[in-house]
This record gives C-alpha cells, structure tokens and sequence, in this order.
C-alpha cells in the first residue's frame, strides 16, 4: 500500500487554514486536563467521527502547539522519538504511570492507562475508569460537529 499524501495546501506551512477536523481535534487536546491522557481512539470516538489513525495524522502535523502528549496510544507507551520529552511532562503533571522493568527497552516507563485515562467529562480527580467515555456525550460548552 502506498503512502497517501496530503495536498499541499493542508500542511503545516499553512498553519492559518487549518482543515476542520484538525481544528476539532486539536480543540479536544487542549481540553484534556494536565495529569490525564485520551487515546487516539478515544479523541475520534469523542468526535463522533474519524479514527486513531485520522487523530494521530492530526497530531503529527499540527499538534505541536497542543498539549500533544496527552493524545496517545491505548497501550501506553510513550511517543517513540519524543519519550524523554513526554515523560518530563507526565512526571511535572502528575500523570499515573507504571515504571518499567530492567528488561524494557530504555527503561521507559508506560503510561498507568486504568487511571491516567480520561473520559472527556468535567471529573478530573482520577476516579474515572477505561472506557468510561463510551457513549458520554460531549458537554455542552463544546460546539456542535457538523458532519
């Protein structure tokens, strides 16, 4: 399979025109609140539109100006090539992880995913539990999806 291109027109050197689900999705990032994490999937699912791969194309061609690193993968590992960084602000942050053993590659820590998990709801105290946003419907300070 070929690796699809994005017109040029819709790459970050045009930072000004946005394409809509990249608005939506950044918009998202930067509502998940320090200490908590929502998968690519989760961010999609939120959505209502799209997949984890339409969120992660999202976030690493526009999600520098987010917090980027609380978009991330449902297993927990950190964003190969940015680990160091993430880490630094998972630990400033708070978030919840599980520190890895000697026999892990580069001793990297994962994220604690059952905790640090967010469900997109106004609960930030942790208590919430994986998948708890399934179905929840986004709160009504969010604008509505044109789809």
């Amino acid at each position: 399979m070929s690796q699809q291109r994005l017109p040029s027109d819709t790459g970050p050197e045009h930072a000004g025109t946005l394409p809509e689900y990249a608005e939506l999705v950044l918009d998202v990032a930067e509502r998940i609140p320090p200490g908590r994490v929502m998968t690519y999937g989760d961010v999609a699912e939120w959505l209502g539109e799209g997949g984890p791969r339409q969120v992660g194309r999202v976030m690493a061609l526009y999600g520098g100006a987010v917090p980027w690193w609380r978009v991330v993968r449902a297993d927990g590992v950190l964003l190969p090539g940015h680990e160091l960084r993430a880490l630094d602000h998972y630990r400033a942050e708070g978030t919840p992880l599980k520190e890895a053993s000697r026999a892990a590659d580069g001793h990297l820590p994962r994220l604690e995913m059952k905790r640090a998990r967010w469900d997109g709801g106004g609960h930030t105290d942790g208590g919430g539990q994986a998948g708890d946003h399934i179905g929840r419907l986004p709160p009504s300070d969010v604008p509505p999806c044109d789809l």
